[in-house]
């Protein structure tokens, strides 16, 4: 049985209503959300606190030695170390009204996360997304999240927190890429249909466009589902890829979390004024 998104200052509000109630958007449609990535170091950080993005994103991981042992920090890997730790990290954003996602490559961090996260929940009135790569996607490696322990761990900190569940994937400019298989998407529904809380599923912008049938008839299983587009940094993809996906969509179902010039090129084709 669908639920909707949690009330307001919930974790799991949905972020167009929770945006909208702040006066930052002025309509439901998530292409006026915008994004800063990799907001792991401290300058980043910072630089993305002083944006006008809505939502930060940044990587959390355990450091396999030194100082830091235990404790988890911002950082993406191949990057082991970093000059902040998730502690730090939630200090600095609590004092701001941004949304946050957290993104997790493995499953030693989560628990010492949650339990960091914790400690801040009452400062921490907005939507909070917890991402993971749970099942191999197009092109994608087998090095994946394991799904239930991921979820069950997150959940039993947090049963109202929104889950970004994704594929891994790959990208090459030199062939035909294959998008995300029936298979695929019907194994992710599988495991969400079980949830109660909202889930976005991260889907990579060069990929979408031939899988446009799949992910329909994915979001039409819930109302608590949506798409977040992204992109890789060398992917090869066009703004007309971007458009047929708003075309396809209903727009309060799908985020852009894409990369410049893109970005700005994708918003001005569709009359959203860009902050630069």
């Amino acid at each position: 049985m669908a639920t909707t998104a949690g009330g307001p200052g919930s974790w799991s509000e949905n972020i167009l209503q929770y945006f909208l109630r702040n006066n930052q958007i002025t309509t439901e449609d998530g292409a006026q959300i915008t994004w800063y990535h990799a907001a792991n170091q401290k300058a980043q950080m910072n630089e993305a606190l002083k944006s006008t993005a809505h939502m930060i994103e940044a990587d959390v991981l355990l450091p396999s030695e030194g100082s830091d042992h235990g404790q988890p920090i911002m950082a993406h890997p191949p990057e082991t170390s970093s000059d902040n730790t998730l502690q730090e990290w939630l200090t600095e954003v609590t004092k701001s009204n941004k949304g946050i996602k957290l993104d997790f490559k493995s499953l030693a961090a989560v628990e010492p996360a949650m339990m960091l996260l914790e400690n801040v929940k009452k400062r921490l009135k907005r939507p909070v997304w917890i991402n993971a790569d749970i099942l191999p996607g197009p092109n994608g490696s087998s090095r994946v999240v394991d799904a239930k322990p991921f979820i069950d761990t997150v959940t039993s900190f947090f049963p109202d927190v929104t889950f970004s569940l994704g594929w891994t994937t790959g990208w090459h400019p030199e062939k035909v890429n294959e998008g995300y298989s029936w298979t695929m998407v019907k194994e992710m529904e599988c495991i969400c249909n079980e949830l109660s809380q909202p889930v976005t599923f991260p889907v990579r912008a060069a990929l979408v466009r031939q899988s446009c049938s799949q992910f329909l008839w994915l979001l039409k299983k819930s109302n608590r589902y949506s798409l977040t587009i992204w992109t890789g940094k060398n992917d090869n993809y066009s703004i007309e890829d971007l458009l047929c996906i708003r075309d396809y969509f209903d727009k309060k179902q799908v985020f852009y979390d894409i990369l410049e010039p893109q970005n700005c090129e994708f918003k001005q084709a569709i009359g959203i004024k860009v902050n630069l």
